[in-house]
């Protein structure tokens, strides 16, 4: 019961007032593949799925597929028996950080109230941008127009006066579209919704509540709250009972500070080559520079993780002179502390970089004595170029020819 289902009223319009709904839930609609349709658009309109491919559990079906039956968390194997027609792709998931970081600069250029709670989905308050950027619905019609324009992967977004119902009408508006739920109509929409979509209500507190005869939002919300209390206990029954009338009082918090801010690759062989090693850190070097300076952070120690074939994981750290948003820095650091790194004859499977003891980078870096100007402006020149056409159109020359050729299978690490 916790995975609730639409209703046909759930995804009818509710209005045009959009007064006081200034809370956005964007929501990228079904993004693994979505990313993956978009490095490969000649799959477009088939049943594809991003995991499972010989085994496990299914990441992400595309619409297609959702057809067959086809949803996450599946087991591959039963996936296949639904549609032998599957196409199964691998994850990428350093490919999947990286354009949620492209979603996430539109929606930092909508407002600061931003709070970011996965790599595919976040909270906005615009209620500071209404007079520069029009009302809460302008404001969603423009982000999704430029997430598709600039990223080209589609978002459903949620409008309403709480983020428990923003987040409700974004699912609802999937795929790729809009639902506002205006304030005067916000009870009406929670009634019409099974239990199962409120927030907090799993599957053992759903079968509690079916065991009691409550199916809908609405049977809760008529519930005497003495009865809810002595079914669920009191917090959790005072908490639904709130969310089933349309009062949540979580304002939008803000993506809390970054402490550290890292990626790292699991090969797809091992690899025994320093060269190819080094040419990894480069590619996570500019990864780790591109996201310091977009954070506005300067990184004063830079960090690798590398471990063996037979897993073995060694950590190795480096302060610098003076900090640094600079790949150039990053990467030269990691390097060398690579190379006290001996690399056994069974090879490396993983190799990572993390930029570590980050500091407010507004006022900008006080250039060291032997540092070249060229590289700053290079790099910044780069951001520029990629903010416009795209991440993948510029990169170090020496990667260029080998990224089409490689055979790592790479993860972002998470903000920590």
């Amino acid at each position: 019961m916790s995975r609730a289902p639409r209703s046909a009223a759930a995804r009818r319009s509710w209005g045009e007032d959009d007064s006081g709904c200034t809370i956005l839930h964007v929501d990228m609609d079904a993004f693994f593949v979505s990313v993956e349709l978009l490095d490969r658009p000649e799959l477009r309109g088939k049943p594809v799925i991003v995991g499972g491919e010989t085994r496990g559990v299914v990441a992400a079906a595309s619409y297609e597929a959702r057809r067959f039956g086809i949803h996450s968390a599946m087991p591959s194997a039963r996936a296949r028996m639904l549609c032998p027609e599957l196409i199964a792709l691998p994850g990428r998931h350093a490919r999947y950080g990286e354009v949620s970081r492209e979603v996430m600069s539109v929606l930092g250029e909508v407002t600061p109230e931003l709070e970011q709670v996965s790599i595919d989905e976040a909270f906005l308050d615009v209620a500071g941008a209404l007079r520069r950027l029009g009302s809460p619905t302008t404001i969603a019609r423009g982000i999704r127009r430029e997430i598709r324009t600039r990223v080209g992967v589609p978002a459903s977004v949620g409008v309403a006066g709480t983020k428990h119902v923003a987040k409700l009408a974004s699912t609802h508006a999937k795929p790729d579209g809009l639902l506002l739920v205006p304030l005067a109509a916000t009870v009406e929409f929670l009634r019409s919704l099974p239990v199962g979509a409120l927030w907090g209500v799993g599957e053992k507190s759903g079968e509690v509540l079916e065991r009691h005869g409550i199916d809908t939002v609405a049977e809760l919300a008529d519930t005497p709250l003495p009865t809810l209390h002595r079914i669920l206990g009191v917090a959790a029954g005072q908490r639904l009972h709130e969310l089933a009338w349309g009062h949540d009082p979580r304002p939008v918090r803000r993506t809390r500070e970054e402490k550290s801010i890292g990626t790292e690759s699991t090969f797809a062989r091992d690899i025994t080559d320093r060269a190819e090693l080094e040419r990894v850190l480069l590619r996570q070097a500019h990864a780790c520079a591109v996201r310091l300076r977009a954070a506005r952070v300067l990184t004063g120690r830079v960090a690798i993780k590398v471990r063996h074939a037979d897993f073995t994981t060694l950590s190795r750290s480096h302060t610098l002179t003076a900090p640094t948003d600079l790949a150039h820095d990053v990467y030269v650091a990691a390097r060398d502390l690579l190379a006290e790194v001996p690399i056994p004859a069974a090879g490396i499977r993983l190799l990572g970089v993390r930029a570590e003891r980050l500091t407010d980078g507004g006022e900008g870096v006080q250039p060291t004595l032997d540092e070249d100007p060229h590289l700053a402006l290079a790099e910044r020149a780069m951001d520029g170029v990629r903010a416009r056409f795209g991440s993948r159109v510029l990169q170090p020359a020496s990667l260029l020819d080998r990224d089409r050729r490689s055979t790592t299978a790479s993860r972002s690490s998470d903000i920590s």
